[in-house]
């Protein structure tokens, strides 16, 4: 059995769920994809090479209630089912639950571990040890819907980021989930399984108060704060009152450093083309700086000498 989608996504992982899913022979009945950017989006760029019916609203609510014209021209394409493999737009009842099969949204951890819109970044701040993916049925909770299908058994790496647990790890094995789920449903042999509570943990969004680094904290805490926010936002630091952004963490070579002599924030100085800074217990290093409103520059062009301190 093929099933007519809608799909609510953006991206390249977006894109290629569509692509597996029209593969498969499924119909897509419409693409909602972001309004336009700086930069085309490939889910947006494959409805138009595939003259499917493209729609790019800001949002689908306003003050909480959903936009009758946004509902009305959903429901005009008579979905079966609404696939979410990378979005985040916030669906209202009246198209989350109009289809006959519902809605599946795609996530980038176990659930129930680690629900909310910054999983990756919060598995790595957090120092989880394996990983995986859901797909999981949508309900009235965030992220606290029945799971279609899981796969785990990813291991996190001491030196991942958070786009290195994604896209090395993760991508492949979430497009592979989503198309999947989306067959087990057209073939009827979709089972939910209900999340329960064990393990269960929800974080926000990772801003700059999430970012901001603590240099009074242990080494390995603040390494994986720098890989948690590598690429976005950035680990946030001040040097001389300018915002400094830190990428390309790691923990530091103590050998000789001298690190318990001077104060946490401290720079130590380069080893292995990287900026060593002291920590309370312990080094980390980092590969990349971003300066005030600048692009980023490698370490070793920072000019950043021993004894400069970050706060």
């Amino acid at each position: 059995m093929v099933l007519r989608l809608a799909i609510f996504g953006q991206a390249a992982f977006g894109r290629e769920v569509s692509e597996r899913l029209l593969a498969a022979g499924h119909a897509i009945a419409g693409v909602w994809a972001p309004p336009e950017g700086r930069r085309p989006d490939p889910l947006a760029e494959l409805a138009r090479e595939q003259a499917l019916p493209l729609f790019r609203h800001k949002r689908l609510r306003r003050k909480g209630v959903a936009i009758p014209e946004c509902v009305e021209e959903y429901r005009a394409l008579e979905p079966q089912l609404n696939v979410l493999p990378f979005t985040t737009t916030i669906l209202p009842p009246e198209i989350a639950d109009h289809p006959e099969h519902g809605s599946i949204c795609f996530h980038p951890s176990l659930l129930p571990a680690f629900r909310g819109g910054a999983a990756l970044s919060w598995q790595i701040i957090l120092g989880a040890q394996v990983s995986g993916v859901s797909v999981f049925k949508l309900s009235d909770e965030v992220d606290c819907g029945p799971l279609i299908v899981q796969r785990g058994g990813v291991t996190v790496e001491p030196t991942d980021t958070m786009a290195s647990l994604y896209f090395e790890k993760l991508y492949a094995m979430g497009v592979d989930a989503m198309v999947e789920a989306v067959q087990r449903i057209a073939d009827g042999r979709a089972e939910l399984t209900p999340q329960g509570e064990v393990g269960a943990s929800s974080q926000h969004l990772v801003d700059d108060g999430v970012a901001r680094i603590d240099w009074d904290r242990p080494a390995l805490e603040i390494d994986r704060l720098i890989r948690g926010c590598d690429p976005a936002p950035g680990a946030l630091t001040t040097l001389d009152g300018q915002d400094v952004r830190l990428y390309g963490g790691g923990l530091g070579d103590e050998n000789g450093s001298g690190s318990g002599a001077v104060p946490p924030g401290t720079v130590l100085g380069i080893r292995s083309g990287a900026l060593q800074i002291a920590t309370s217990a312990g080094v980390v290093q980092v590969q990349k700086l971003r300066l005030g409103g600048g692009g980023k520059v490698i370490a070793t062009d920072a000019g950043l000498a021993p004894g400069r301190r970050f706060r």
